[in-house]
């Protein structure tokens, strides 16, 4: 029976080799022949080279500068819903949920906010464009910095689930991870008084009250991609009587109708994770974008949760469908851009990341 090749030291070497030609090419701005000479190898072993990079994952490329369009949709979400940060990004492709676009965007800003250092403690959510993040986030040096999850696990395998999440993202960070070892929802009130009065969790749970930024993922309630009905935590049941009654989104297990409010379900008193009023006053980073998203956003921004907002501009232009002024343009908001190789300067104070 054949047996599966192994990585031998010449495939390391190679994949060394990679990141320097990758390394000359993007940071030393080098042509590909120009790298092939100071690498001593052919051209087209240069241009294989830095493939090679890219496919290891050895290359993040960030989006700078000013967007035509974009950068003017930031502005009215900005000013119509009381944010303090907005970043609208190019929608790549018309998909129903741009995990890729907004999972750029996402590493970008994150970058910026751990090498500026501002914070010591943030908390994290869960969702897929947080996990689509960390992809794309390159690999840092912050000992000091102490990632807490926010809400309590999910029952089922995922690489969104709040551990794989937190795991990842402080790995990549070398930062410390706090979790939550206990479920999403408890089985009843009762029991979640019991559980968040272990000792571990309420630990966890002062710590996530200190923290200065939040990352938090928000979901839809019954959509076909609606991330907890897909997982199980929530039921198809349960879903159905949570639209019943007027929900449209959902941010760490809290349900909210359109108007912002959390709507009357038992899963309020079921669910162990961070209460929204506990983030008052703090950055608050949401990502989300897609059109079954929309809803969810309006609720979650007339709650005023979010202090900063990352979205794709299909997302921002049907937000901003009722309250943008009509304009004369000569096309569409399509957003233009400008590629970069060298990454963001931080961020400054009392902002959540600029680029």
């Amino acid at each position: 029976m054949a047996t599966a090749p192994t990585e031998s030291p010449d495939a390391d070497q190679e994949d060394a080799l990679a990141t320097r030609a990758a390394w000359l090419y993007y940071a030393g701005g080098m042509t590909q022949s120009e790298v092939a000479a100071a690498l001593m190898v052919a051209p087209a072993k240069a241009h294989r080279l830095v493939a090679r990079a890219s496919r290891l994952g050895s290359v993040r490329v960030f989006v700078e500068g000013p967007i035509a369009g974009c950068m003017q949709q930031e502005r009215h979400l900005i000013r119509e819903f009381g944010l303090r940060f907005c970043r609208v990004v190019p929608t790549l492709a018309p998909a129903a949920l741009p995990l890729r676009a907004l999972g750029i965007a996402m590493a970008g800003v994150l970058l910026n906010e751990l090498e500026a250092g501002h914070h010591r403690v943030i908390g994290v959510g869960h969702g897929r464009t947080l996990a689509a993040a960390i992809d794309h986030l390159p690999r840092l040096s912050r000992p000091d910095l102490r990632f807490v999850s926010l809400l309590g696990g999910v029952p089922r395998q995922t690489s969104a689930t709040p551990f794989d999440v937190i795991l990842r993202l402080a790995e990549k960070a070398g930062a410390e991870a706090y979790l939550l070892p206990v479920p999403f929802f408890a089985n009843s009130a009762a029991d979640r008084a019991v559980l968040l009065g272990q000792r571990g969790v309420a630990q966890a749970m002062a710590m996530a009250r200190e923290a200065t930024l939040y990352l938090v993922g928000i979901g839809d309630v019954a959509g076909e991609q609606s991330f907890l009905p897909q997982t199980g935590i929530v039921s198809a049941a349960e879903a159905a009587v949570l639209q019943a009654r007027g929900a449209v989104g959902e941010v760490l297990g809290r349900y909210l109708d359109a108007t912002g409010r959390e709507i009357d379900t038992d899963l309020h008193e079921r669910v162990i994770a961070l209460p929204l009023d506990a983030m008052a006053g703090r950055e608050v980073l949401g990502v989300a974008g897609g059109a079954s998203k929309v809803a969810a956003l309006r609720a979650v921004l007339a709650r005023q949760v979010l202090s900063g907002l990352i979205t794709d501009e299909l997302t921002a232009r049907q937000l901003l469908e009722p309250t943008r002024p009509r304009q004369q343009t000569n096309g569409s908001d399509t957003c233009t851009r400008k590629r970069k190789t060298s990454r963001a300067p931080s961020s400054p104070a009392g902002s959540v990341g600029v680029t």
